[in-house]
């Protein structure tokens, strides 16, 4: 009998598909020399037992590893180390980050050229100098103009005075958090929320309090009993397509936020990131209660991160100064050239072609990972970029997150999103970092197999 039928991965499996990581360290230890060619691995049936394991679980592993040309299987005779095996520089066909909550490439139309297009133009204004020297804070009136005719379709009617434009949306959190709060006071979030607010509210010495969800969203039960204590100045949320649970508050719902703003007397901070992605949008919140909400509508989420550039709706006239006041003190002005390429794309319409274009690649890619995930632990929806997944019992976020890394699919943990107690076990993936659908169906299959096979299972002995 060959040594090797005494191999044993004992204490040297990773995380990630039990499967898979015995098929990793049948790969490492023929790197290694461990394994020679011509040895006969155990059985499949002595390997089982050895570890503690599932006989099936051994037979996908060497299943595996023969895929992978590392081994070879005789009827009757057992499976063997082939005799002139490569190990590839990486295992893994993938390295994915689905950390990264950002739009996917449109469809059907070259970004590129498109901004190559609109730059070369820009170059060419006659008052290109003035753009090259600093700008009115909170932006020209002009471009203020053409901020609020890319919030017509939610907002109609919209005066451009009322609109600021600040260089995205963290300076426009930041600035806006601090006009906004007065000491001593508090701040309410839904119990899940956007790292980036608890980033801000954190550098300012904000004290953060959070309001409990559920399917559809934050809850105005909740809200309405944290605000009891009378020290509430500000609501932030996140009404459509909320980061990281994908809930879209109902309208119902929307009218009862407003109405408990109302009766407690603090405004609303509403991020609208992904409020123009839906076919059919709902109203946002400024047109519900717009004397009580301050609404802010970035471009990195419909269009491009790289421009770099929010819009900032005012309650009125009036607020609209002392938010530019603000926006001078955090940031100074907003981006010339970006507001400029902007305001271009709204007047040419090629921002509105972006934007159909990156819906419809959000609905394919969400449509793959429907198709590749177990509906009952995804909440997600049709043009999101992002899905929340819960996970089953026996993983908490931390293992899966490194399981999945390791299986070749960077993940965020919902503890990343959480404001004080961690509410459940689950992670976020995002699904518009991806190139391509290949890449992203082979990282998402990888999740599914580590949701099918469960943690692995401890091997020491006690």
């Amino acid at each position: 009998m060959s040594p090797a039928a005494g191999w044993n991965p004992h204490g040297r499996i990773g995380a990630g598909p039990l499967y898979r990581a015995i098929a990793e360290v049948i790969a490492s230890d023929i790197a290694n020399g461990q394994l020679r060619p011509g040895d006969r691995l155990p059985t499949h049936r002595a390997l089982a037992a050895a570890l503690g394991i599932d006989l099936t679980t051994v037979t996908r592993a060497y299943g595996e590893a023969r895929a992978r040309g590392l081994v070879d299987t005789a009827v009757g005779r057992g499976t063997f180390v082939r005799d002139r095996v490569v190990i590839p520089p990486a295992v893994r066909a993938v390295e994915l980050d689905l950390s990264m909550n950002i739009p996917p490439r449109p469809q059907g139309l070259d970004l590129q050229a498109a901004l190559s297009r609109t730059m070369a133009a820009v170059t060419r204004r006659a008052d290109l100098l003035r753009l090259l020297s600093y700008q009115p804070a909170g932006g020209a009136l002009a471009d203020r103009a053409a901020g609020a005719a890319w919030l017509a379709p939610v907002l109609p009617d919209l005066p451009a005075e009322r609109v600021l434009i600040t260089g995205g949306a963290q300076a426009a959190l930041a600035a806006l958090l601090s006009a906004l709060i007065r000491p001593g006071r508090v701040v309410l979030s839904s119990c899940h929320t956007y790292p980036g607010f608890r980033a801000a509210a954190a550098a300012l010495g904000l004290a953060v309090r959070g309001v409990a969800m559920d399917a559809d969203g934050l809850c105005p039960e909740a809200l309405a009993a944290a605000c009891v204590a009378g020290d509430v100045d500000v609501l932030y949320l996140t009404p459509t397509l909320h980061n990281p649970t994908t809930a879209t508050l109902p309208l119902e719902r929307r009218q009862a936020i407003v109405e408990v703003a109302r009766r407690h007397g603090f405004c609303i901070i509403e991020d609208d990131a992904y409020g123009v992605l839906p076919v059919t949008p709902l109203p946002p919140l400024a047109a519900l209660a717009p004397e009580l909400v301050w609404h802010v509508a970035t471009l990195a989420k419909v269009l491009t991160p790289g421009l770099r550039l929010a819009y900032i709706v005012a309650p009125d006239v009036a607020s609209a100064a002392q938010g530019r006041a603000a926006l001078r003190a955090i940031a100074q002005m907003p981006p010339p050239l970006s507001v400029a390429t902007a305001s271009a794309w709204i007047a040419d319409g090629t921002a509105a072609a972006i934007l159909q274009g990156v819906r419809a690649e959000a609905q394919a890619r969400q449509h793959l990972a429907a198709r590749l995930l177990p509906p009952a632990l995804v909440s997600a929806r049709a043009e999101g970029h992002h899905l929340w997944l819960t996970l089953p019992a026996g993983w908490t976020e931390a293992d899966f997150v490194a399981a999945a890394r390791r299986a070749g699919a960077a993940l965020v943990p919902g503890s990343a999103f959480a404001v004080g107690e961690v509410v459940g076990c689950h992670v976020r993936v995002a699904l518009g970092a991806a190139p391509d659908h290949t890449g992203l169906a082979l990282a998402l299959e990888n999740i599914a197999e580590l949701l099918a096979d469960g943690p692995p299972q401890s091997l020491e002995i006690v």
